[in-house]
């Protein structure tokens, strides 16, 4: 096994793990809400009253974030070796997941865990497994 040093990066983790994690904290605390990405997407295709302006604010700080960052850094180059059919179906894929899971791994893996919930344990087990079977699959089976 090798490591790549150059993409190795522990303290930029760490503090990433960290800002998620008090700003779900806070998010709970403060709005007695869950920062589950899937479910604030899902309240807004069917809002109730005085509900709207909550989620449009978290989904424009998820947007925006990236934008402030560009203004002092350069962001990351992105490569996707996927087509747009592949893309779409995994779209589907993930969308259908996170209904049938009741959640997305936001709001299982980062809120629930840290609720203890032991629905969001065993949704972020699946999760996890179906990550590993398929990296396993693309890179070994299909490969």
């Amino acid at each position: 096994m090798n490591i790549d040093w150059t993409h190795f990066t522990p303290w930029s983790s760490l503090a990433g793990g960290l800002t998620i994690g008090a700003a779900a904290a806070a998010f709970v605390l403060l709005n007695g809400r869950i920062a589950g990405i899937s479910g604030i997407v899902g309240g807004l295709l069917r809002p109730s009253r005085g509900d709207i302006g909550w989620r449009v604010a978290f989904l424009l700080g998820l947007i925006g974030a990236p934008l402030a960052y560009a203004v002092f850094a350069s962001l990351p180059e992105v490569t996707v070796d996927a087509g747009t059919p592949t893309l779409a179906a995994a779209g589907l894929l993930v969308g259908l997941g996170t209904r049938y899971g009741a959640g997305c791994t936001s709001g299982h893996g980062v809120c629930g865990l840290s609720r203890l919930s032991p629905r969001s344990l065993a949704a972020t087990i699946a999760f996890m497994l179906a990550g590993f079977a398929t990296v396993f699959a693309m890179r070994h089976l299909f490969a």
